[in-house]
C-alpha cells in the first residue's frame, strides 16, 4: 500500500470534481493506493498547522517520500511541503503568489461545499507568505499542469516559477483544468504510483 495527498484549492472541499475525479480513477486504476484528501481550513492562517499536524498522525505519507497532487491553492501548499520533505508534487494551475491574490478577498466568505463561514484578514496574508517557496531545491520533482485561459490565475506566472520544471501547458481551457481526468494516468506515472 502507497500514499498519495491531494490538497484542494481556496474555497474548495474534497467533494471538488477534481478531487472526486481523482478518487474515482485512483480506486479503480490503482486500488493499490491510499488517497488522502484532508478538508483544508478555510483560514488561511490556519493551514500550514493543520498541514503539519495531518503528517505528523499520517507518517506513511512521508515515509516513502511525499507524493502529493495539489490544485491552485493546493499547488503553492504542495510546493512549500515538497520543499520541506522531499518527494514529488504534480500542481494543477497552482497559485503562486495567493498572498498577492487574496488581498482581493480580505473580510467574509462562505465555502460553496461545507457552508461554513469565515473571514480573511490581512495578517493572513502574512501566515501565507512564510509557506513560498521562490527557490525550488530540486525543480524536477515537479510536473505542473496549466491552462492558458485560467480565468483566476495567470498561467505565466507558473510557468515562470516551475520553467525548470516539467510543464504542460494547454491552450485555452479553465482554472478547473478542463478535462482534467485524462490526465490522470500521466500523473500517476510520475509520481510513480
Amino acid at each position: 500500500m502507497s500514499d498519495l495527498l491531494y490538497l484542494h484549492g481556496f474555497l474548495s472541499s474534497p467533494q471538488s470534481v477534481k478531487a472526486q475525479a481523482t478518487a474515482q480513477w485512483f480506486a479503480q486504476h490503482r486500488p493499490h493506493i491510499r488517497l488522502h484528501i484532508p478538508q483544508l481550513s478555510n483560514f488561511p492562517g490556519k493551514v500550514k498547522a493543520q498541514l503539519d499536524d495531518y503528517l505528523a498522525a499520517h507518517p506513511e505519507l512521508t515515509a516513502q517520500g511525499l507524493k502529493v497532487i495539489g490544485s491552485s491553492m493546493g499547488g503553492y501548499l504542495a510546493s512549500y511541503l515538497v520543499e520541506q520533505h522531499g518527494g514529488r508534487a504534480v500542481l494543477i494551475n497552482p497559485a503562486v503568489r495567493p498572498y498577492e491574490l487574496l488581498l482581493g478577498y480580505v473580510g467574509n466568505h462562505v465555502n460553496p461545499y461545507t457552508q461554513e463561514p469565515f473571514s480573511i484578514v490581512n495578517e493572513d496574508m502574512d501566515r501565507l507568505q512564510q509557506l513560498d517557496t521562490p527557490l525550488l531545491k530540486h525543480p524536477e520533482n515537479y510536473l505542473v499542469l496549466l491552462q492558458t485561459g485560467d480565468e483566476t490565475l495567470d498561467y505565466r506566472q507558473a510557468q515562470q516559477k516551475y520553467q525548470a520544471s516539467q510543464l504542460h501547458i494547454e491552450q485555452g481551457g479553465d482554472h478547473s483544468f478542463v478535462n482534467y481526468s485524462n490526465q490522470l494516468p500521466k500523473i500517476a506515472r510520475f509520481l510513480a504510483v
